[in-house]
């Protein structure tokens, strides 16, 4: 169904369709599903060059386990110094408002980190940062979007802890190259759009047309390069991180 899960048979589809040069709107389009659905398993499974449906299929399954709700945690603890946490997290925020993360957002971001665990509850955030519930399922809603964050069910409170994971950062990374994949390909798709103006005399004059069709052009290539880049670098860092940490296991 377009609305359930990627099968096996799904992924083999999207390989075929990979290696055939098709676009990932045409892959969706075969496959009955959105976009957005083809874009993030390719780019969340190797990108466009490297992507192996089995390999991808298996990994899914795997992060499906990980995914699994724990034990439920426990309530953070009271810092030992809780004004120097404070003021961290304050510093902190101000720091990623400057990356570009509305300002809301970035406090639930820096308050998750500062939290002894990693995870709280919206009741509990909305606690720590003396804002209303709406300003923290806002935040929260804008996070998961980014894949800062996830959210986990637990069970014996029957209430969501919103979690700050070891994969945050590759996650955000992936998140952040299919944006890249998606502004290339519709980059691509302009310039074709100008060329095949420019050939039917429908608009704009041959100069202006070749103009903005190269520069199109040029912006789809750079960006779906640095996102191929940016897959590859972080699959391999998180490899490197995931070892020292079996290390000091």
């Amino acid at each position: 169904m377009p609305g359930g899960r990627l099968t096996q048979q799904d992924r083999r589809r999207i390989a075929v369709g990979l290696a055939d040069g098709l676009s990932y709107t045409e892959i969706a389009k075969g496959l009955d599903r959105p976009v957005s659905t083809v874009t993030r398993e390719v780019m969340r499974n190797g990108g466009p060059h490297d992507y192996r449906a089995d390999q991808a299929h298996r990994a899914t399954q795997r992060r499906a386990r990980r995914s699994t709700p724990q034990r439920a945690p426990q309530a953070p603890a009271p810092s030992v110094d809780s004004a120097r946490v404070r003021d961290f997290a304050d510093r902190f925020t101000e720091l990623l408002v400057a990356t570009g993360i509305p300002r809301m957002m970035a406090a639930v971001l820096a308050c998750l980190y500062t939290s002894e665990d990693g995870s709280l509850t919206a009741a509990e955030l909305v606690r720590v940062l003396k804002v209303s519930p709406a300003s923290v399922s806002k935040a929260v809603v804008y996070l998961e979007g980014q894949e800062l964050i996830r959210r986990e069910r637990d069970a014996r409170e029957r209430r969501d802890r919103y979690v700050i994971d070891e994969d945050v950062w590759f996650r955000a990374m992936l998140a952040s190259a299919r944006m890249n994949a998606a502004l290339a390909e519709a980059a691509q798709e302009g310039a074709e759009i100008l060329d095949a103006a420019q050939e039917g005399a429908e608009i704009l004059d041959a100069a202006t047309a070749t103009s903005a069709a190269a520069r199109l052009s040029d912006m789809g290539r750079f960006l779906d390069r640095v996102g191929q880049d940016l897959v590859r670098s972080a699959e391999h860092w998180r490899e490197v991180f995931v070892q020292e940490r079996r290390s000091r296991e």
